[in-house]
């Protein structure tokens, strides 16, 4: 195995700006996707005739097609209906909405994990929609969420690499590129594997110290 590690020092900090980037996207598609999911979540819970099953739908379709279809749809398909987006842009939303179909089913299994009787207190108390969900329910709701809501946050991370189809410069374009310039493929490769594994793991462990902090303070087990 010809590695060279003049090529590694030479080639890193290239691949670090490109890392920069690629926790930028993962961070920006995953807020959109926290945010998305909570609307989907309650959008199901509406007692609007109809409402409910057109969200449950659109979940399934997100649900049911690949991500780089997603991408390539915002991005290609977009400009025939006036939509015009960045590569950046138009990446954030499709990963975001994608994650967002996931987070919601996250979001639902937790609020329905809260014992009626919290329900039934807050009826009882006449308290608002927003009191009752924000107040009350959805703190609750978090710590069963919490794993779920982690395992995605390192998913998304793991699945920005798809934003290099339409020329985002993340860290597996900036590999790519890198490769092809120098006909040499090890190296960057396996410093990409290595920086996703050191970025994944910690990020890992800090889910399930979250959560274990959240269950205590709850005073769950």
């Amino acid at each position: 195995m010809d590695w060279r590690w003049d090529f590694v020092w030479e080639i890193l900090p290239r691949l670090l700006a490109a890392t920069l980037n690629t926790l930028l996207a993962a961070g920006i598609g995953y807020a959109i996707a926290l945010a998305a999911g909570l609307v989907f979540a309650l959008a199901q819970r509406t007692k609007v005739p109809g409402a409910r099953l057109v969200v449950r739908e659109l979940i399934e379709f997100i649900r049911s097609t690949p991500l780089v279809l997603q991408i390539f749809f915002v991005f290609y398909v977009g400009p025939q209906f006036g939509i015009n987006l960045s590569p950046w842009t138009a990446g954030l939303i499709a990963i975001g909405l994608h994650y967002s179909a996931y987070l919601s089913e996250v979001y639902r299994s937790g609020i329905e994990a809260v014992p009626r009787g919290q329900w039934e207190a807050c009826r009882a108390l006449n308290l608002s929609p927003w009191r009752t969900h924000f107040r009350i329910i959805f703190p609750q709701a978090l710590a069963p969420a919490v794993p779920g809501m982690g395992n995605y946050l390192v998913g998304i991370l793991k699945d920005t690499p798809m934003l290099s189809v339409i020329g985002v410069a993340e860290l597996m374009h900036a590999a790519s590129a890198i490769g092809s310039q120098n006909y040499r493929y090890l190296e960057p490769f396996t410093l990409v594997g290595l920086i996703y594994l050191l970025i994944s793991l910690p990020t890992a462990g800090l889910v399930r110290l979250f959560e274990r902090r959240l269950r205590l303070g709850l005073g769950l087990h």
